[in-house]
C-alpha cells in the first residue's frame, strides 16, 4: 500500500523542497509567488504541495505576483483583528461592543492573550523614574508626543530583561510598559489615585478639569476603539521590527516613529484644529474654504469604511449622552452636512479632546498609547513567526550598470 503525500507542507518542508531559505519562502509569499494558510493548531504556516511543486519544476502557470505602481503592504496572517462589511473586530468580538462593556486594561488583556480577566497596569519603578527624567529634560516647547518617545526610549535602556520575548514575560512588561508612557507624560489635573484606572491617570496627563464619569467612560471607551486596527503603517512597522526580535520597548517606539505625520497619528490633531476653526466661524464656510484651496478636510471618510467609521459612530453616541459635550457634538453633525461625509474616529477623538478641555495634540496621546497595545498584539504574534520574513526586494529602476565612476564635486 502507497501512502499518499500530505496536501499541506509546512514552511520547512517547503525550503527543503524548493532548496531555498526559510527567508525565501516568506519572500515568496510576499511577492504573490506562493499562498499559505494558518495551520490547524494557529502556530506558523501551510502549503499547498501542488503550487509548491509547480513552483520548483518551474511551471508558468505558477503563481506570480502582477506588477503594481505601487507597494501594498504584506499579507499577515493574524488573529487578532478583522476588518468586514463596514465593522471592526477585535479576536472576533466587535469592537463597539467591547469598548461598550470592558474598559481599557481588561481589553488589553483579551487582545494579547485571549482572556479578559480584571487587571491594573502598573509602571515598575526604575523604568518609570528613567522615563520621567528622560521627558522632563526637553524643553517646554516639545510636545507631547516627543516626550513619549523619549519616555519609551529612557524606560527599555533600564530594563535589563527588556530582550526577553516569551508571552509569560511581554505580557507584564507591556503592562508597565503602557502605565509608564503616561505616568511619565506632566501632570496637568489633580493627580488621581495610584491604583486609578489607566484611563483616568491619562485623564490627569491631557486636562486640567476634573471628569466627569461618563466624559471619563467616553475616554475609557475610545482606547478601546483605538487597540488596534489590522496592518496599519505603523503596525506594519512594529511588526518587522518584532521580526528582528526586538523587544517591546523597540517595538513600541518604532510605532510611534511611523504615527509621525499628518496622514495617520497627527490626524486627530488636524481635526481639531478644524474643530476650533468651525467653532470660531460658520462650518460651511470652513468647508468651502478647504474646497476652494484643494486642502484634505481632515476628520473625515476612510477607505476601509465606506459607508461610515464604526469607531467615530460608537464614540460619538457616547459623546451625545454627555451634556458637556453638546456643542461639540452639534458642531461635529454641522460640519458632516457641510461637507456631506461621515466624520472618521480622527474627528471623534478630536470631538471628544474638545469636550475635555484636553490640550491640542490630545487625541493624538490617546490614539498612541492605545495602538501601543495592538503594536505589542502583533509583535507577540511576530515572535512565533520565522524571523526576519519582513526583508523586502526592491525593483530596481536606475541605470543600468555598469556607469563610470562620479568624479567628486570641487
Amino acid at each position: 500500500m502507497t501512502l499518499r503525500p500530505p496536501t499541506r507542507l509546512t514552511t520547512q518542508e517547503v525550503a527543503d523542497l524548493l532548496g531555498v531559505r526559510l527567508e525565501t519562502v516568506y519572500a515568496y509569499v510576499s511577492r504573490g509567488r506562493l499562498t499559505s494558510d494558518r495551520s490547524a493548531g494557529g502556530r506558523g504556516s501551510t502549503f499547498d504541495r501542488d503550487e509548491v511543486e509547480a513552483l520548483a519544476q518551474g511551471d508558468p502557470r505558477r503563481r506570480t505576483a502582477t506588477p503594481a505602481r505601487t507597494w501594498q503592504g504584506p499579507v499577515v496572517d493574524t488573529d487578532i483583528t478583522l476588518i468586514e462589511e463596514g465593522r471592526l473586530y477585535l479576536r472576533g468580538v466587535d469592537a463597539a461592543e467591547l469598548a461598550a462593556s470592558v474598559g481599557f486594561e481588561p481589553a488589553a488583556r483579551w487582545l494579547w492573550t485571549g482572556d479578559c480577566g480584571p487587571t491594573r497596569f502598573a509602571a515598575p519603578a526604575e523604568p518609570l523614574a528613567a522615563a520621567r527624567a528622560a521627558a522632563a529634560s526637553l524643553p517646554p516647547s516639545a510636545d507631547l508626543m516627543g516626550r513619549l518617545r523619549v519616555a519609551v526610549s529612557a524606560a527599555g535602556a533600564v530594563d535589563l530583561l527588556r530582550y526577553d520575548v516569551r508571552e509569560r514575560a511581554v505580557v507584564p512588561m507591556a503592562q508597565g510598559l503602557v502605565a509608564t508612557m503616561v505616568e511619565a507624560l506632566p501632570l496637568l489635573g489633580a493627580a488621581p489615585a495610584p491604583d486609578a484606572a489607566l484611563a483616568r491617570r491619562l485623564w490627569a496627563r491631557l486636562s486640567e478639569r476634573t471628569p466627569t464619569d461618563r466624559l471619563l467612560g467616553c475616554l475609557d471607551a475610545a482606547l478601546v476603539l483605538m487597540l488596534d486596527h489590522d496592518l496599519a503603517v505603523s503596525t506594519v512597522a512594529a511588526r518587522t521590527a518584532a521580526s528582528v526580535r526586538a523587544h517591546p520597548y523597540a517595538v513600541v517606539a518604532t510605532g510611534l516613529a511611523a504615527m509621525e505625520g499628518p496622514l495617520h497619528g497627527a490626524a486627530s490633531t488636524l481635526a481639531r484644529d478644524l474643530l476650533t476653526d468651525a467653532a470660531e466661524r460658520d462650518p460651511q464656510l470652513v468647508v468651502a474654504d478647504h474646497l476652494r484651496t484643494g486642502r484634505h478636510l481632515p476628520g473625515f471618510g476612510h477607505p476601509l469604511y465606506p459607508d461610515g467609521d464604526p469607531r467615530a459612530a460608537a464614540l460619538l453616541a457616547l459623546l451625545a449622552d454627555e451634556p458637556a459635550a453638546a456643542d461639540v457634538v452639534e458642531l461635529v453633525e454641522r460640519l458632516a452636512d457641510a461637507a456631506d461625509q461621515r466624520p472618521n474616529v480622527d474627528l471623534a477623538l478630536a470631538a471628544l479632546g474638545a469636550a475635555s478641555g484636553m490640550v491640542r495634540d490630545g487625541g493624538e496621546v490617546v490614539f498612541c498609547v492605545a495602538r501601543s497595545v495592538g503594536w505589542i498584539a502583533h509583535a507577540l504574534e511576530e515572535y512565533d513567526e520565522t524571523p526576519l520574513r519582513f526583508r523586502g526586494s526592491g525593483r530596481y529602476r536606475g541605470p543600468r550598470p555598469p556607469q563610470p565612476v562620479p568624479t567628486p564635486l570641487t
